[in-house]
């Protein structure tokens, strides 16, 4: 990781909104935050209007008094933020289960272009694959809650922020040591963590996917230690419609904005603008 000296710890986000031009939608994935796409934000924020918010039970997000979060629920939320701005459509742009969600969101019509990027959801209900998805989160729901109580020692644990970055990226010398603080702390605030675990071991998943309209980028990541797109990959190359653009990242894990956020920012500025133009990416 890039930056071993003590810094600041970062604070909460309720959103990042910045830039103007094309309205962008940015959603991260279950236990980060609007941290994760500062960089790759601020690079689209030349040519696009971004928002990116923090989601429902998330560190900076609100809470649901009902403790009822999935993937809907956590895009009716989204939905709500959208109308606020005035943005009946945008372009989205979704890592892991925010690309679940914007799948979600480009069902309701929201979406002008969707890039999902090592989108989570890729299971049948019920299926081995279901249950070992949940499997992989479960056990660190207690150990999370324990070391909410420690303070900022796990932020200051040169083990827990090289195992973080480990488990999100390939290349860990490419992060930034505020990048994986913010990684660390949005997981130790995550109230929604339990509800989402036990939606994905009993909930509903994706339903078909071959009947979008929305001009798609599936990208998969070859080093994805959360996802591998062997197995959680499958289903979006199988299901979504021929039109979409399948794109293997090389030595990218699953959040690759940390790693590389300008290889990120480049691949959701072409696919905006293809599409805008009726162009198909390559």
């Amino acid at each position: 990781m890039s930056g071993t000296s003590a810094t600041t710890p970062p604070e909460p986000v309720a959103a990042l909104h910045l830039g103007s031009g094309a309205p962008l939608l940015l959603l991260h994935g279950v236990m980060l935050s609007p941290h994760c796409w500062e960089q790759t934000a601020g690079l689209l924020a030349g040519r696009c209007e971004v928002f990116a918010p923090a989601l429902a039970g998330h560190w900076g997000g609100p809470e649901f008094a009902d403790g009822r979060y999935s993937a809907r629920t956590l895009a009716d939320r989204i939905e709500t933020q959208l109308d606020d701005l005035g943005w009946r459509t945008c372009h989205i742009a979704g890592n892991s289960l925010g690309g679940w969600i914007g799948i979600e969101l480009a069902r309701r019509g929201r979406a002008r272009t969707l890039t999902a990027i090592a989108p989570a959801g890729g299971w049948k209900t019920p299926s081995p694959r279901q249950i070992l998805a949940a499997a992989k989160i479960m056990p660190m729901i207690p150990v999370l809650e324990i070391a909410g109580r420690l303070g900022d020692r796990p932020v200051r644990s040169r083990i827990v922020r090289w195992a973080m970055a480990h488990l999100l990226t390939r290349d860990t010398r490419a992060v930034s040591r505020a990048d994986i603080d913010a990684v660390i702390l949005a997981a130790l605030h995550c109230p929604a963590l339990p509800a989402l675990t036990a939606g994905t071991l009993h909930g509903p998943s994706l339903a078909n996917m071959s009947d979008l309209t929305t001009p798609i980028r599936l990208i998969l990541a070859d080093s994805d230690r959360v996802l591998p797109p062997s197995g959680y990959g499958r289903r979006f190359l199988r299901e979504l419609p021929a039109t979409a653009d399948r794109i293997m990242l090389n030595r990218a894990g699953h959040v690759p904005m940390l790693e590389d956020p300008e290889r990120i920012a480049n691949l959701i500025a072409e696919h905006i603008y293809a599409s805008r133009d009726h162009l198909r990416a390559v």
